[in-house]
């Protein structure tokens, strides 16, 4: 059986950090930007951790 293919859109979007975890953007950081507030804005700018209840899933997707 072939080996399964790596989902491209989920390569774009996840990296796994040097301790092995996954590294995701924050939603909600590309349009209508004028309402919400410099702070918003700020913390949606740095990156975040997948949960752990996704973790698996993504992995899936992700493997080489």
């Amino acid at each position: 059986m072939p080996k399964m293919k790596t989902k491209s859109s989920a390569k774009k979007r996840f990296s796994v950090t040097g301790s092995g975890k996954i590294k995701r953007k924050h939603a909600y950081k590309s349009h209508i930007l004028t309402k919400k507030t410099k702070k918003q804005k700020r913390n949606l700018t740095y990156f975040a951790i997948v949960d752990s209840a996704d973790e698996k899933n993504v992995r899936q997707m992700i493997q080489k």
